[in-house]
């Protein structure tokens, strides 16, 4: 129970069976609080503490870093999601 608790969590959120509304988030959480996150809808990095803007503002400068990151929507998201999702469809 003593101590700090540091992870990053990364999400696919989507509602439709054709992906179109998929986004890509990555979000970085300190004792339970995010301070900064990625979404891919919005295209850069965005602090929401002063820790966190302070990172934001570093990563945002990284022009291969923001591109990876967009690119996390295909090669993360809507893969895993076709193989989940066709795992489920032949089960029903």
């Amino acid at each position: 129970a003593d101590g700090y608790y540091e992870y990053t969590t990364n999400e696919c959120v989507y509602s439709t069976s054709d992906y179109s509304d998929m986004v890509y988030l990555q979000s970085y959480s300190f004792n339970k609080d995010v301070f900064l996150q990625f979404n891919s809808t919005v295209g850069k990095y965005v602090g929401l503490t002063e820790l966190g803007v302070m990172n934001a503002e570093r990563f945002n400068k990284d022009p291969a870093l923001l591109q990876q990151r967009k690119a996390e929507v295909d090669r993360f998201c809507r893969h895993n999601a076709q193989v989940r999702d066709s795992a489920v469809r032949d089960k029903a």
